[in-house]
């Protein structure tokens, strides 16, 4: 005989431990890791910006894909890759992340205070060391608005044009002004660089009127990746003896270094190595040449504020 529907057991309903729609802060922390490796492409790239290890940045993703009920990637031996349902996590996520700088925009304007996420993203052939005016414009902002928080990221110039465009940096430093109509590009400063030999190099204890022209271009140059203005180096170029390539400063430094080759550094950054008798300069009629930087941004209502009052710093420390 069947039970009657009054004994009839009854089942315990399900409990779904996915997203429940709130967003708590351990949300926001996993949905930043998630951007991140959305952004660089994998777990092992992200380690760095993150200042994480691999495992700690997977150990994040499962955790997030636990409280979301989703499977947001694929990992393994064929590679990193965002699954339908990551890659709309992913634009929700962006559009999050928007929504709050803008609301934090909003209550800058109405406290008077400074407030929010501030990327910025730099070349690594630009000079990071001594009493630059990035160095002073940095420490101005940051003591004057300690309610922004500052994420700076040093990358090829041409990440920095990419992280601009599609609005990971809220600004980045060029070598070179940009055409695209919805960029903003303003001259910032000048960086003046000159020919450097270190103290293995055979050039070392020569006076400069020993070293010839044809000495020059027969020594092991660094090629040169800055944007350079010279009538004398572009007369010169086209002869040399290019045989390395470092694109950022500090690398370029260790090659010259070596004893091996001879290169251009920024002269700031040059100028305490060649007080303490690690390099010399190579003064060949003068030889140098001049990189300009700008400030690269495209504004949007959520960061406008932000890029303007960044501008205006540097404005400052420059003049």
């Amino acid at each position: 005989m069947p039970p009657s529907r009054a004994s009839t057991s009854r089942r315990p309903a399900v409990r779904n431990n996915g997203f429940q729609g709130r967003i708590a802060e351990v949300d926001l922390r996993l949905l930043r890791v998630f951007a991140s490796v959305a952004e660089h492409g994998g777990f092992s790239a992200a380690e760095i910006a993150l200042g994480k290890s691999k495992s700690a940045v997977s150990i994040d993703i499962s955790s997030l894909e636990k409280r979301l009920n989703l499977t947001l990637c694929q990992r393994g031996r064929s590679g990193f890759a965002l699954t339908p349902a990551g890659e709309a996590v992913l634009d929700a996520t962006m559009k999050l992340f928007a929504d709050l700088d803008s609301f934090q925009k909003r209550l800058s304007e109405a406290s008077g205070k400074l407030s929010g996420h501030f990327v910025l993203y730099l070349p690594d052939t630009i000079q990071m060391h001594g009493e630059t005016v990035l160095v002073r414009g940095i420490e101005r902002f940051a003591k004057r608005y300690p309610e922004v928080y500052l994420t700076v990221r040093s990358v090829s110039p041409r990440e920095v044009e990419f992280a601009v465009l599609n609005g990971t940096a809220t600004a980045g430093i060029t070598l070179y002004p940009q055409q695209r109509p919805e960029m903003e590009t303003t001259p910032l400063f000048s960086e003046a660089s000159a020919l450097y030999c270190g103290q293995r190099h055979s050039f070392f204890s020569l006076p400069d009127e020993q070293i010839t022209r044809a000495d020059l271009t027969q020594a092991r140059m660094i090629t040169v990746v800055d944007a350079a203005t010279s009538p004398r180096w572009e007369e010169l170029r086209h002869e040399m003896t290019f045989s390395a390539t470092a694109e950022n400063v500090d690398s370029r430094t260790l090659l010259i270094l070596s004893g091996v080759y001879i290169g251009f550094l920024p002269v700031l950054f040059a100028e305490p190595m060649v007080e303490a008798g690690q390099v010399r300069r190579i003064s060949f009629d003068g030889l140098s040449f001049t990189s300009n930087f700008y400030l690269l941004a495209r504004p949007s209502p959520e960061n406008e504020l932000m890029i303007d009052t960044f501008r205006a710093v540097l404005d400052e420390v420059s003049s």
